[in-house]
């Protein structure tokens, strides 16, 4: 598996912890910045994680921000994201079996980095598990075809 990791100057601290919590679990690791606790705008790392999911690059991303809010704006702005802000492990998971997000959203200065493992380790280790949810997500793949014509 390869997943795309990116934040802002207020994710920064969580993603380097995230990065190795990864590798830990022997996931290969694209980091798509930033690179340093340096201020630096969201939306471009938001996007940029996105469009490597969006592109087939990882198979899925995580994006950091100081609430995960902005960010996971962004990168909702790609059509086919569905990037899902969650602060509790049972957020990640029932993101991955209910709406089957592609990236996961949090906020460095939300979370602590003990919760943000356990939810990334909810997130991962959980299927979609479609059926009744299918039909929800093909409502928001419509809205996407629409207000992209």
């Amino acid at each position: 598996m390869r997943i795309a990791i990116g934040s802002d100057h207020g994710g920064f601290e969580l993603k380097q912890v995230l990065i190795q919590f990864l590798q830990g679990r022997d996931i290969e690791v694209a980091d798509a910045g930033t690179y340093s606790a340096d201020s630096v705008d969201y939306p471009e790392f938001g996007e940029a994680v996105a469009l490597l999911v969006i592109h087939g690059e990882v198979d899925a991303g995580i994006v950091i921000c100081g609430t995960g809010i902005g960010i996971s704006i962004s990168a909702n702005k790609v059509p086919g994201i569905r990037a899902a802000l969650v602060t509790t492990p049972q957020m990640a998971e029932l993101a991955k079996q209910h709406n089957n997000a592609n990236i996961l959203a949090m906020g460095g200065r939300i979370l602590s980095p003990e919760t943000a493992m356990a939810c990334v380790a909810a997130w991962l280790d959980s299927e979609y598990e479609g059926g009744r949810h299918q039909a929800r997500l093909d409502k928001i793949t419509a809205i996407e075809k629409k207000s992209c014509q």
